[in-house]
């Protein structure tokens, strides 16, 4: 078996940008491979809150840490014209020294899109548009003029400088349907971002991916102590439901080296978790100290 590797989830809502460095910072410092943030405007299906913004976010992880990959799961592609979203993700690989990961989706949150002004469409013609934006994406990185004649965008003698540091970035695409989704992801996607909620059809699902390699998301529940088990368990299922986030995994740290094992032997070779106590300091110890580094150590 070859190695997993780990992102933490750590969407940043009700929070403030000091407490989310402290966070990437300490996924760094304990073994995370990777930091992730959502892409909304407002945190769905949540009473108003503080929502910080996504990219502006990430550039304040990036210049306080030195390894850690940073992205979206996932990007919204309808908040962003592909050209400025090109630029964003050029200047970004730049100030990160080569860190991003290029997380995409076409939008699933309708209702957000409409209370903030951005024309939905349809969910087809949203996944029309991020084919289209995957491909201008591809265009403006390369560095040289182009035109660009689609359905849904247009542009003439357009060109991306500076390009990125990386010579790919690797591009991530989120979710799990086989008529909107799949077809993108194998297309275009280095990675295929299995959200929790598909999670239970991850082996009817990958054969459809291309040569994609899969990430997938868990809520995870890391008992510290035989006596809170109950209470974590009832507290993942609060925060994170099973119609959103699929089955948790809740164990101790030898529980859960067995159950990402198995996570493993499915093909799944990033696990990106959202812990039950959203990644308190002593948990994203124990799990970088406990799980990830044991699980490295049995794939050397």
């Amino acid at each position: 078996m070859t190695g997993l590797g780990f992102g933490l989830f750590q969407p940043q809502l009700k929070t403030d940008v000091a407490t989310m460095i402290s966070a990437a910072q300490a996924a760094e410092a304990y073994g995370f491979d990777s930091f992730w943030v959502m892409d909304h405007l407002l945190a769905p299906g949540a009473p108003p809150c503080d929502t910080l913004e996504s990219w502006t976010l990430l550039t304040a992880l990036a210049t306080s840490t030195s390894t850690l990959r940073l992205g979206h799961l996932v990007g919204c592609a309808p908040f962003r014209h592909p050209s400025l979203l090109a630029k964003m993700a050029a200047t970004f690989d730049r100030v990160s020294g080569g860190r991003l990961e290029l997380g995409l989706g076409w939008g699933s949150v309708e209702s957000e899109l409409t209370a903030f002004g951005f024309e939905p469409g349809s969910r087809r013609e949203r996944s029309e548009a991020l084919a289209e934006t995957l491909q201008i994406l591809d265009l403006m990185f390369a560095g040289d003029p182009f035109d660009f004649a689609g359905k849904h965008f247009t542009l003439a003698g357009a060109y991306g400088l500076p390009r990125p540091v990386q010579p790919r970035i690797p591009v991530h695409i989120g979710g799990g349907g086989k008529q909107l989704t799949m077809p993108l992801v194998r297309a275009y996607a280095d990675w295929w971002n299995c959200v929790g909620s598909a999670r239970d059809r991850l082996d009817e699902l990958a054969p459809l991916r291309g040569t994609a390699r899969i990430s997938a998301q868990y809520a995870v529940g890391l008992v510290h102590d035989e006596a809170d088990r109950d209470a974590v368990a009832a507290r993942i299922a609060r925060r994170m439901p099973v119609a959103a986030w699929g089955q948790p995994l809740v164990g101790t740290p030898a529980e859960l080296i067995s159950l990402f094992e198995t996570e493993r032997a499915r093909g799944v070779e990033l696990a990106v978790v959202r812990f039950d106590d959203f990644g308190s300091p002593d948990t994203l110890r124990r799990f970088g100290t406990e799980v990830i580094s044991t699980l490295r150590e049995r794939s050397s």
